[in-house]
């Protein structure tokens, strides 16, 4: 399972786009890219949200006993 920044820079890097063009396509800014790929522990949902829509994902609630049995 991946973790979020992860998956954020591998699908940025499969699209060949930089930091800079997913900040543009996401309408959010650079610094928050930055930060969401380093791995920043508090960030807004609905911005993680406006980025992970570009790739045909959101954030959604789960229960962490489904994921701990798919594990």
């Amino acid at each position: 399972m991946k973790n979020l920044k992860t998956f954020i820079k591998d699908r940025r890097k499969l699209l060949g786009i930089t930091q800079e063009e997913l900040a543009e396509k996401a309408g959010v800014g650079l610094r928050f890219i930055r930060e969401l790929e380093q791995g920043k522990e508090s960030m807004r949902m609905d911005k993680v949200n406006q980025v992970l829509s570009l790739f045909g994902h959101a954030l959604i609630p789960v229960n962490e006993k489904e994921i701990e049995q798919d594990e």
